[in-house]
Parts: structure tokens; C-alpha cells; sequence
């Protein structure tokens, strides 16, 4: 496990950018937090470090949103409405972990249980002035030995 904090945005984002520079095809990165914490703030991060030059939304509304760069695809989540299986199986959610690309998850605590053994956590949360972060990131150490 690694704890960082962030004083804003950009900080924000340039850690998300180093460690999409360590996943691999396949990887399910999860997301933890209240709203306004700055999951997609991260997501966008993320979207970066893959050569991702599309701005980055929440898929509230749409459940999920495709990024295509340079690099691998980004499958971009959001579980907040998710309440049952059912609701789960109908995003196409499992279809994606063949796809070729890096599976990012808002609101995993709503799909806890579905989640592979070996994603990543990202648990990020208010610090101590309105802008500030902090951040943790458990996942299988390969990740976790990235420099920040």
C-alpha cells in the first residue's frame, strides 16, 4: 500500500499518469470515494499517461465511456446506480476484461464483490484544505513500487 497527498489537481493527475505507465492489458483499476473526491480528476490522469487526448467524463448517464489513443483502450466506469447483478451484468462490465484494454471503476464499493482478486485499489479522500487528497493505492506490489 502507498498513501500520497496531493495540494490540487495537477498533482493529481501526474500520479494517475505514473502509474498508467505500469498497467498491462487487462488491469481493473478500482475507484473508492465520496463525489467531488476526484475519481475522474484521476480517470483523466490515467487517460493521459495512455495517450488518451479525448476529455474525460463521468458515464454517469451512459454507464460506461470507450477512450481510444496510442496506447491501450480505456474503459471508463461508473457504478454509482448499480444496485443488484442484474444491473451489474447489464453494463457488459465482464465482456470488457477481454477487450485488450485498462478497466477504470468509479464507484466500486457498489460492485465490490465482483471485483478480480488483483485489481487495484485507489481509495482517494478529502485532505485538509479544500483542494488537497490523499490518496491510496493497494493493489499487487508491482504497483506499489512505482515511483510517485
Amino acid at each position: 500500500m502507498i498513501q500520497l497527498t496531493t495540494h490540487n489537481e495537477k498533482e493529481t493527475k501526474e500520479i494517475a499518469e505514473r502509474l498508467s505507465k505500469a498497467l498491462q492489458p487487462g488491469a481493473v483499476v478500482a475507484f473508492f470515494g465520496g463525489i467531488g473526491v476526484g475519481k475522474t480528476t484521476f480517470i483523466a490522469g490515467l487517460a493521459k499517461g495512455l495517450e488518451i487526448d479525448d476529455d474525460i467524463h463521468s458515464p454517469t448517464f451512459a454507464l460506461v465511456n470507450e477512450y481510444h489513443g496510442k496506447s491501450y483502450p480505456l474503459y471508463h466506469f461508473d457504478m454509482y446506480r448499480i444496485e443488484s447483478w442484474d444491473d451489474l451484468y447489464s453494463t457488459g462490465f465482464f465482456d470488457y476484461y477481454d477487450q485488450g484494454g485498462i478497466i477504470a471503476c468509479e464507484w466500486s464499493e457498489n460492485i465490490e464483490n465482483a471485483l478480480p482478486e488483483n485489481c487495484i485499489h485507489v481509495t482517494i479522500e478529502r485532505g485538509d484544505s479544500e483542494t488537497d487528497r490523499i490518496i491510496t493505492i493497494e493493489g499487487f506490489g508491482k504497483y506499489e513500487n512505482i515511483k510517485y
